[in-house]
């Protein structure tokens, strides 16, 4: 195990509040300020900006204390959410596409990755559940280039970045862990940053379809529902890495104490102890999950293709390739 995987694993079994939080950094600090009403989390810095109809919310983790508060690891977590997307049109895709690529271009300059360094993508995920389905779909929309990129004359490679590009699978369709394939990747193809594309989970079912988060602590895969795996962070690879995710599902346990909130019951811990022995295993996703994972595989995918290639020509990319 890790350091950052034994990190981990140490903040949330010292959070006190860990089976309540998600994936989403937000959705954690929304929960500790809901239920334990603190003037502030030490070393937790939240802000909030409007841009374009999107809600951008970014949660900066900087303390020990903070991160065991929140059953989080340090870093730079980013919220987008766009109740447009619900709309599933193509201008509302493209739009909070185009806010996801700033974002990302954001962490970029942060992370120190200039513009023609070469990044490998991962979808991580399980192609044939629809609902963690998104990393493979995502990595199959993108412009890879990576065997382009020394055929391009010098003077026209501006913009254009050597990326490539892998959907791994899971351990139960390979038997072999998902780290120890991108980590071997990191050794032959020296990158100089990692992303990784996965399904969340999410406490609030308003979220699912219509919120992506980006983070720079890289990902420990299947966490959300338990089932947590040796992690892809920069501690373990070792170079900058970046989580971008999607919530595709939800506790069935939440959505319990949703509808006895609504009906003015008790919710909370005590609900959630007598709950737990019934739901507390159960994940449920929306019926129209195929369509909510296609549109938000072209909102990451048409991000990551502007952040990554900001001046890219695709009549260039496509006479290369004839």
């Amino acid at each position: 195990m890790s350091v950052a995987d034994d990190a981990l694993r140490r903040l949330l079994e010292e959070a006190e509040t860990w089976e309540a939080l998600s994936d989403l950094a937000l959705e954690a600090h929304q929960v500790l300020v809901k239920e334990e009403e603190p003037p502030e989390i030490p070393g937790v810095t939240v802000d909030t900006q409007e841009q374009d109809g999107v809600t951008l919310s970014r949660v900066f983790i900087e303390s020990e204390e903070g991160a065991r508060r929140m059953g989080k690891l340090p870093g730079h977590y980013s919220t987008l959410e766009a109740p447009e997307l619900r709309s599933r049109s193509v201008e509302a895709e493209e739009k909070v596409g185009q806010v996801l690529a700033q974002e990302l271009q954001r962490f970029f300059q942060g992370l120190g990755v200039g513009s023609e360094d070469e990044a490998l993508v991962v979808g991580l995920g399980n192609w044939n559940a629809t609902p963690d389905s998104l990393g493979p779909k995502v990595v199959g929309r993108l412009t890879i280039t990576r065997h382009l990129h020394r055929m391009v004359p010098p003077e026209k490679r501006g913009g254009m970045r050597p990326v490539a590009a892998i959907a791994p699978g899971v351990l139960g369709l390979t038997g072999i862990e998902t780290s120890e394939v991108i980590q071997a990747l990191v050794d032959r193809l020296n990158p100089k940053l990692v992303i990784c594309i996965d399904a969340l989970a999410a406490r609030e079912s308003r979220r699912l379809g219509i919120t992506i988060q980006v983070a720079d602590t890289g990902i420990h895969p299947g966490s959300g529902v338990g089932n947590r795996r040796r992690g892809i962070t920069p501690q373990s690879l070792g170079i900058p890495v970046l989580a971008v995710g999607v919530p595709t599902v939800v506790r069935a346990l939440t959505l319990v104490e949703d509808g006895l909130s609504q009906m003015g019951q008790p919710t909370g811990r005590v609900a959630e102890r007598l709950l737990a022995p019934y739901l507390n295993s159960m994940i449920v996703t929306p019926r129209e999950v195929d369509d909510l994972v296609e549109s938000l595989a072209n909102v990451v995918a048409g991000g990551l293709n502007v952040a990554l290639h900001p001046a890219l020509d695709m009549d260039e990319v496509l006479s290369y390739l004839s």
